[in-house]
């Protein structure tokens, strides 16, 4: 399965346009996270505890788009971007989606 933020894929004919290939998760933070966090909010720098959050839920929601195309029997999944919601207090939404095509 080819990945692309682009709308064409180099070297390759889209020949046919499947649909629209999503994933998601809705992740909460942690209080032992947020009790780490705080502490680092206090004296500055980078609050890893969220960043790998961020990272896992990334990359579960691109999983779950790939399957989701794989459900199409996509060859690729073109124009592919991400986008993060608040669902309620202390809990996102991490969004994948693009266009699943066939590719010659």
């Amino acid at each position: 399965m080819i990945i692309s933020t682009t709308e064409n894929i180099p070297g390759k004919e889209i020949i046919e346009i499947l649909g629209i290939a999503r994933g998601s998760t809705v992740r909460a933070r942690h209080i032992g996270n947020d009790i780490m966090a705080g502490l680092k909010n206090i004296v500055g720098g980078e609050i890893e505890e969220y960043t790998k959050l961020q990272a896992q839920s990334r990359e579960q929601a691109l999983q779950r788009m790939i399957t989701d195309g794989e459900s199409y029997k996509a060859d690729a999944i073109i124009n592919v971007r991400l986008t993060t919601s608040m669902i309620m207090q202390g809990a996102s939404e991490i969004l994948a989606y693009g266009t699943a095509v066939k590719l010659k």
